[in-house]
């Protein structure tokens, strides 16, 4: 891959011309209800505005390595402190640009790393919208301040393993495991369906009861949580107990549960949901 390969300007399918050879990604990193921002350079298009780091990706980088890159060159933001959580697409047709979402743990302090940047800030969401902002920034803005929050996946093991014909009910600490590792395995492709992402990495949390108990995460990244009694009242504490930063997503089918998971401001999803993202 020869460097800046992809700093050219391409025309899309609407006839506006963008800078990308092979399409452009930005970080919008998301830090205890603040977002990073950039203070364009005044020589820059759109420039004294405000909006993302990024810029064109590679030929042949994907979104999150090339919003990363770009981030990194233009501010001093070390990647390896964001944690990816989502993506959106923004298609033209022949080019897009992915918003790249990530949270860090802390507002940590970032500055300029190239003369593309006059400056950088945490801004509290609530003013982002009264800074003079990068029109393209602008218009999307709305579409993803929802995606700020780092999205945590609370599964009902027990009612999924019931919407799953594989014979959970002879050996319900097998299915549990199964379910586990199918679920695993989309921690590093993602999962689609959650808005307003087009693809989706959250914390996924399986929450397990009686025989289930005790599976453990075996070799998955999946948190696995043990109710000591009600796998019900123990996914509704955990949802009670969401981070400020944070929104949950609970999967089940139970409409009892449904409704006091939405009391707390839980999104619900159901099990064929997940299930078809399992193929």
């Amino acid at each position: 891959m020869a460097a800046w390969d992809g700093d050219r300007v391409r025309r899309c399918g609407l006839g506006h011309l963008h800078w990308g050879r092979y399409g452009a990604a930005g970080v919008l990193a998301y830090s205890q209800g603040k977002v990073l921002l950039q203070l364009r350079a005044a020589w820059t298009p759109g420039g004294n505005t405000w909006g993302l780091f990024g810029g064109a990706r590679h030929r042949d980088e994907d979104p999150v390595t090339g919003a990363l890159r770009e981030a990194a060159e233009e501010s001093t933001l070390p990647p390896d402190t964001v944690r990816v959580h989502g993506l959106f697409e923004e298609d033209h047709g022949n080019w897009a640009y992915h918003t790249v979402f990530g949270t860090v743990p802390a507002p940590l302090h970032v500055g300029p790393a190239s003369n593309e940047t006059e400056a950088a800030a945490w801004v509290p969401e609530e003013e982002v919208e009264r800074l003079p902002l990068f029109e393209p920034f602008a218009l999307a803005w709305p579409a993803l301040r929802a995606g700020l929050r780092e999205p945590v996946l609370v599964v009902d093991c027990a009612n999924v393993m019931g919407a799953r014909a594989d014979g959970w009910w002879r050996d319900r600490a097998g299915a549990a495991a199964r379910l586990r590792d199918d679920i695993g395995a989309l921690s590093d492709c993602g999962l689609t369906g959650i808005e307003p992402f087009d693809l989706c990495f959250p914390e996924i949390v399986l929450v397990v009861e009686g025989a289930a108990r005790g599976i453990g995460t075996g070799a998955t990244a999946i948190r696995v949580v043990d109710a000591p009694r009600s796998g019900d009242d123990m996914i509704v504490e955990l949802v009670a107990g969401t981070e400020p930063q944070a929104r949950s997503i609970v999967v089940t089918a139970d409409r009892e549960l449904r409704q006091r998971c939405q009391a707390h401001g839980a999104t619900v999803l159901g099990p064929r949901w997940l299930l078809s993202q399992l193929g």
